[in-house]
């Protein structure tokens, strides 16, 4: 109950700079306090009170027992974000790393906004950069305001108060206390309006291994942090019918054997299909799953996914709207010594995430509740509202652990809580109600990776030099008809579609990039990544293929080329060196090089792999390095460096997701299969240590690892492979 009070508390709250929240917890009066959102960062963060002075964001809460709780304004959905923020915070605080703890913030794009969003959202890996100043202020502040309390009460100057490890301390009277003891009197203190931020020398915790926040709820396996297994009195449990085929529509259902199943409570009609109340989920599946239903496909895409594809190809020998362009690509080629040619085609990809959609709502009256991981959290309490017809402050979201997402819970139009909505509504009971989607559901339901096609030619001057680079990619838009559009597509270009060719950080004097967005009737949505995915993919083989018609190593055709990208070229240089780039690998062994910039962040991948007998090859050692700006916390860096790396690498081993006339073939993990831990190599990680602001983490890992492992193909096969994934060609 605390919990869910605290956090309605924090919703209607508006604390200017001279008021602080005082909240009960049962065992006294706390102190929520918070920081001013940096101006400089965000025009939309000049909102002011009735009497001009700048609003107040609640960012930590700090208990009479010393704990302190950061308020996250992030999804956590693995990583690491929470424990990044609680490191910020500690700090600026001094505290102890065991006093540190982490909830969500609730939806209030007001206080909680992502300062590059504009509205309160977690992905583009922006939830440490867009945070870095924040929520060290808000600690800072804290600190102030407790040093202040103790100062007053023990009648000794504020400047001479020390903290370390969460105890104030006076040495000359020799009186020290923890922070709980001041937390109720600092709440009375005016905060600063400026506090001072520590100096890197100052720094205790950043750029040393913060402990995770979130390790021992979830070893603990505790109930109800992740959607998918939060139970509440009296709950009803829904599954839905959906179209096999996107913008299928419903004509006609029988839910007469679904009706007189055991333990099924009602069977109503949303937009999206026939949804199924019962007393627990696997009811509602069986139950659902004996619906049987008419649809109308006159307006659905019923194209296979072969098919789509041919028209990609066609598309991509035609002249696009053309995205950027310097110098004269044309007449370079036309001048180069060497014209190399390729192709290059991506498949639609699921996210994959472990745990599927969940959500759980209740309605009543005129207001709603919802329980979920909520990405978007501005977004899905607008339409929420929208939907159910009811004012936006009165619709709550507890945003909850996510086990994973990967892009795939931040969908722009809010789909499946506008599902749930609707289902609540429709039921007509105020008795909460828990969504859940199987993983054929999520597997078929969309949103996917778009499937894209590049095409390049790229040419070589008698220096060894580029000549000319003539570039066309096709894709559906991901933005288009979201409410990023205005902001994402400029001149008919979505930014995500090239982003990656766009702005390269090579040095190509004559460059021509062009697209084809298309209109398809299949879902799609960023995925981890989002446009590097297959950017990254096409730029780095076809870098690969002019080394070797040049004649040049890899890496040293590279650095010519990044002669102005000091940062590129140095992670390249590093993984060159920690891989003994230039020593022969083992025998048997054979290496692949890919270096990427994205999300403001440098990644360089040595891929080490091996071929048994029947042409199978297996990555046995990937060596990284990596430049994210202030390494916050180096041992997350690495993890998310990992994991990104792994993701990328299952995605063009094994997958893709196929149309056969509209609908979706692979359902779970037999065809859409996994990374395994036996295709999971060796991972070594070098972080380039940096005094910049801290950049994204969470994607950068991803891109290099395709193009690093096909080069380190052809190294050892002679064979180039433009056509995802790699299990189409016998190599896995």
């Amino acid at each position: 109950m605390f919990h869910q009070l605290t956090k309605r508390t924090f919703q209607n709250a508006k604390p200017t700079r001279r008021t602080f929240l005082k909240f009960s917890a049962g065992a006294g009066a706390g102190l929520l306090v918070g920081a001013y959102l940096p101006v400089a960062t965000s025009s939309q963060a000049k909102a002011a009170t009735a009497d001009g002075e700048m609003m107040f964001n609640p960012f930590v809460r700090i208990l009479p027992d010393s704990s302190i709780t950061v308020l996250s304004k992030h999804l956590d959905k693995g990583q690491g974000t929470a424990s990044g923020l609680c490191t910020l915070v500690a700090e600026e605080m001094d505290a102890s790393p065991e006093q540190m703890q982490a909830d969500f913030a609730p939806a209030n794009n007001e206080f909680y906004r992502n300062l590059f969003f504009g509205v309160q959202g977690t992905g583009g890996s922006t939830a440490i950069p867009n945070s870095w100043e924040q929520y060290r202020k808000a600690g800072a502040t804290a600190r102030a305001m407790l040093v202040e309390a103790a100062a007053e009460e023990w009648d000794v100057p504020a400047s001479e108060i020390a903290i370390s490890n969460g105890v104030l301390r006076h040495d000359g009277i020799g009186k020290q206390a923890p922070f709980g003891t001041f937390a109720e009197a600092a709440s009375s203190v005016t905060p600063p309006a400026d506090p001072p931020l520590k100096t890197p020398d100052q720094w205790v915790y950043i750029g040393k291994d913060f402990p995770r926040v979130d390790v021992p709820a979830k070893s603990k396996g505790s109930i109800g942090l992740f959607g998918i297994d939060l139970k509440l009195p009296d709950m009803l449990y829904a599954a839905t019918l959906r179209s096999p085929r996107f913008g299928g529509k419903l004509v006609s259902f029988d839910a007469s054997a679904a009706e007189t199943m055991d333990g099924v409570v009602q069977v109503v009609e949303v937009p999206q299909g026939v949804a199924v109340l019962a007393n627990d989920t696997w009811t509602a599946f069986q139950a659902r799953d004996a619906v049987t239903a008419e649809w109308d496909f006159s307006e659905a895409e019923n194209r296979s996914s072969d098919a789509i594809l041919e028209e990609y190809r066609a598309l991509a020998q035609t002249e696009g709207t053309v995205f950027e362009e310097h110098g004269d690509a044309l007449a370079g080629l036309e001048e180069a010594e060497t014209i190399i040619e390729a192709e290059y085609s991506f498949p639609f990809l699921a996210h994959a995430m472990m745990e599927p959609f969940d959500l759980t709502v209740r309605l009543e009256g005129d207001r709603a509740t919802f329980w979920f991981a909520s990405q978007l959290q501005t977004v899905d309490q607008a339409v929420a509202a929208q939907v159910l017809g009811i004012p936006a402050e009165n619709v709550t979201i507890n945003t909850l652990w996510a086990g994973g997402s990967f892009g795939r819970r931040t969908t722009p139009d809010a789909g499946y809580i506008v599902e749930a909505a609707m289902i609540a509504r429709n039921a007509g009971t105020s008795r909460p109600i828990k969504l859940t989607w199987s993983r054929e559901d999520d597997m078929r339901g969309g949103y996917y990776r778009p499937l894209v096609v590049h095409r390049v030619r790229a040419g070589l001057k008698t220096d060894g030099t580029i000549a000319g680079w003539h570039h066309r990619i096709v894709g559906q838009s991901i933005l288009k008809g979201t409410a990023f559009e205005a902001a994402l597509v400029q001149d008919g270009i979505d930014a995500t579609s090239t982003e990656g060719v766009a702005e390269s950080s090579y040095a190509i004097p004559n460059f021509r990039g062009e697209l084809h967005t298309t209109e398809v009737g299949v879902p799609v949505l960023w995925w981890r990544s989002v446009g590097h995915t297959h950017t990254a993919y096409a730029m780095e083989t076809m870098m690969d293929e002019l080394a070797e018609a040049a004649g040049e190593d890899p890496v040293a055709f590279r650095l010519k080329h990044l002669a102005d990208a000091p940062r590129d070229a140095h992670v390249l240089r590093l993984a060159a060196e920690k891989s003994g780039w230039d020593t022969s690998p083992a025998e048997g062994r054979y290496r692949g090089v890919a270096v990427h910039k994205s999300f403001n962040s440098y990644v360089a991948e040595i891929a080490e792999i091996s071929m048994d007998d029947g042409g199978r090859m297996r990555v046995e050692k990937v060596v990284c390095a990596v430049d994210c700006g202030i390494p916050i916390n180096p041992d997350n860096i690495i993890a998310q460096i990992e994991g990104g790396l792994g993701y990328g690498l299952g995605a063009v081993l094994r997958n893709k997701i196929t149309l056969i006339d509209g609908e979706v073939d692979e359902g779970n993990f037999d065809l859409y299969e996994p990374i395994r831990m036996s295709d999971m190599p060796e991972v070594e990680v070098h972080i380039v240590p940096s005094e910049e602001s801290p950049t994204g983490i969470g994607e950068p890992g991803t891109p290099p690892i395709g193009p690093a492992v096909a080069n380190a193909i052809f190294a050892a096969t002679g064979q180039r492979i433009r056509d995802l994934p790699f299990s189409e060609h016998g190599l896995v």
